[in-house]
């Protein structure tokens, strides 16, 4: 029998540098925010991650989107 697979959820996954190790190295943290909606754009998603750390302290490094699926029979 085929797997079929139907769009779930997106989560926005966003790193950003909270500051400095004592070696010199950046400190990385990651946040996650669910319930995008899974018909976003790739682009809406990264102005959004982009606008909300225009806001913040912390600059932003990466911004991924994750997509979840469920597969059923």
């Amino acid at each position: 029998m085929p797997v079929i697979a139907s769009n779930k959820d997106t989560v926005m996954v966003v790193t950003f540098q909270t500051g400095l190790t004592a070696q010199g190295s950046p400190k990385l943290s990651q946040r996650s925010f669910p319930n995008l909606k899974s018909s976003s754009t790739d682009q809406d998603v990264y102005d959004v991650a982009v606008a909300l750390y225009g806001l913040q302290d912390y600059p932003l490094i990466g911004v991924r989107r994750d997509n979840r699926i469920d597969l059923t029979e």
